[in-house]
């Protein structure tokens, strides 16, 4: 076997949310593929490996806050199981602002 599979995703962030995340647009991830990647996981991953500003803007508890709209291959996460949606190859999750000023 040829080393640790990856778990290959693409996040994009977009009105706002992406001045959290050192103000990029689109990030290409390589997860570890030997273990199971859910919403929950990616975010606690997200949270310690590339949000930069003000967390509390991003997560509330173990979940995005209130005003973040999550979208997983165009499909609102909600109907997907939110946190306990399994990620699967290729996936594109998009996180959307809808908290202006402040």
């Amino acid at each position: 076997m040829m080393g640790t599979p990856e778990l290959k995703i693409v996040l994009e962030f977009s009105a706002g949310a992406e001045l959290l995340f050192g103000n990029i647009k689109k990030r290409q991830l390589a997860l570890d593929g030997s273990q199971k990647w859910t919403i929950a996981n990616l975010l606690k991953w997200m949270h310690s490996n590339i949000l930069t500003e003000r967390p509390e803007l991003f997560l509330q508890d173990d979940t995005v806050r209130p005003g973040i709209l999550v979208l997983i291959n165009d499909t609102d996460w909600e109907l997907l199981g939110e946190l306990d949606y399994e990620l699967q190859p290729n996936d594109n999750v998009l996180f959307i602002s809808t908290l202006h000023g402040g």
